[in-house]
């Protein structure tokens, strides 16, 4: 889950039109790739492996009218949800346009799991690999943005548990989420960046929470290193909860002969507080 560098000239008011420069005109196609290496991914707040870097890129075309597609792929740990597998692929498409200061993003998103096994994850779930498939609206002013998206299936192929962590069966689907960033150019290469977001789990047993970040970004000759702090609310002890933990993952899972899962043998808290350090380039 991408930085831009504005610069401003000023004409002087008495200089004659036959110097001025035109601007260059807006590039009818732009296509752009992205690469990083983060010292730990995390997707909504949520550790997705299991505290270990990961290693994540794609790219984006963008049409001059505004629509635009792209594909981003990070490697992800079996035991965050996605038994079998160890890849995130996300493909998505939108409109943005703007207005002033103000902006306008609207489109839809497929994150996808290949090799993985839907149906171990609860009762009545999919078969076929793990998948979310989400709308979403933004609207941005300046250096603040604000996203919602919308899971119009189940969330990630999830289906409901009660507080015991057994299955219920009752769908997932309408999960929301929403994101609230701010991104501030200090100039000479120099950023901060800070987030708020909710996600609304429908059917889960604790599955809601609130996940925060504050972080600072220097870049070097298009080489971006990055500083941020991670915290969420989010059900995830590991030891001494009277109740059903949902954010409690272990390092690995898999399925079993059965169709169960079998579960790694190390666990951790995947919304525990943690400092990420990040080096991207986009080109």
């Amino acid at each position: 889950m991408k930085k831009s560098v504005i610069a401003l000239t000023l004409a002087g008011v008495f200089a004659a039109p036959a110097f001025a420069e035109e601007a260059a005109p807006t590039p009818e196609h732009t296509l752009t790739g992205n690469v990083g290496l983060f010292s730990s991914y995390r997707f909504r707040g949520i550790d997705q492996t299991f505290g270990k870097p990961a290693l994540q890129g794609g790219f984006d075309y963008a049409h001059s009218s505004g629509v635009y597609v792209g594909n981003w792929n990070s490697n992800v740990s079996s035991g965050a949800g996605f038994p079998d597998g160890n890849l995130e692929m996300d493909f998505y498409g939108g409109y943005k346009t703007t207005f002033g200061d103000f902006g306008l993003d609207v489109g839809a998103i497929l994150y996808y799991y290949p090799g993985t096994q839907a149906k171990v994850l609860g009762t009545n779930a999919e078969e076929g690999a793990v998948n979310n498939k989400e709308v979403y609206l933004g609207a941005s002013w300046k250096f603040v943005s604000l996203k919602y998206s919308y899971a119009f299936d189940d969330y990630f192929s999830l289906r409901g548990w009660d507080s015991t962590g057994a299955s219920t069966g009752k769908s997932t689907k309408g999960s929301s989420y929403i994101d609230l960033s701010a991104n501030y150019d200090l100039g000479n290469g120099w950023g901060i960046n800070g987030h708020v977001g909710h996600l609304n789990l429908k059917n889960g047993y604790k599955g809601d929470y609130t996940d925060w970040k504050i972080g600072v970004t220097k870049d070097i000759n298009g080489w971006v290193l990055g500083l941020s702090y991670v915290d969420t609310n989010a059900a995830g002890r590991c030891s001494g909860a009277s109740d059903y933990q949902f954010y409690c993952f272990t390092n690995s899972n898999s399925e079993t002969a059965a169709g169960g899962i079998n579960f790694g043998s190390k666990s951790k808290d995947a919304g525990r507080a943690i400092a990420v350090f990040s080096v991207s380039k986009t080109f």
